[in-house]
C-alpha cells in the first residue's frame, strides 16, 4: 500500500501534531531526505503533473495549492515551467469540450471563461480557449 505523499512542511506539521519536538522532527525530515524518501522538487513535479492531467487544473491553481503545502516558491515555479502555453490552451479546450454546452451567447462565454479561470488558467489562455471553442 502506497502512502500519501507529503511535502517537507506537511510532514513536519504531521509529526508536530503527533507530539514530536522540533529537534526530532528536523532529524527525521533530514534523514528521509538523505535516503531519498522526501524530496520537495520531485513531489512538486509529480503533484503538478497529476493535477494537470487528472484534474485539468491550470498553473495558478497548482501554484496556490503547492504553496499552501509549504513547497518553496522556486520549486513550485520549476514544476510549472514544464507546462507550455500550448499545452495549457489544449487542456483548457478539452475541459470546455467535456463540459459541453454551446457558447453562442455572451452569457455562456462569460460562464465558460469563469469556469476556466476558477480552474487556474490565466485569463488570456481561458479567453483564447473560449474563443476557439465558440468558433
Amino acid at each position: 500500500m502506497r502512502r500519501r505523499e507529503r511535502s517537507r512542511a506537511e510532514l513536519g506539521e504531521w509529526l508536530a501534531r503527533r507530539g514530536f519536538d522540533e529537534e526530532e522532527r528536523a532529524a527525521a525530515l533530514d534523514r528521509l531526505e538523505q535516503v531519498g524518501e522526501l524530496d520537495d522538487a520531485s513531489f512538486s513535479r509529480r503533484y503538478a503533473e497529476d493535477k494537470r492531467e487528472l484534474s485539468g487544473w491550470g498553473p495558478e491553481r497548482i501554484r496556490e495549492s503547492l504553496l499552501s503545502r509549504g513547497v518553496p516558491l522556486d520549486l513550485v515555479e520549476a514544476a510549472l515551467d514544464a507546462d507550455s502555453l500550448d499545452e495549457q490552451l489544449e487542456r483548457a479546450e478539452v475541459l470546455l469540450e467535456r463540459k459541453g454546452g454551446d457558447l453562442d451567447s455572451d452569457v455562456a462565454r462569460g460562464r465558460a471563461l469563469g469556469f476556466l479561470t476558477r480552474r487556474g488558467y490565466d485569463y488570456e489562455i481561458a479567453y483564447e480557449a473560449v474563443r476557439r471553442h465558440a468558433a
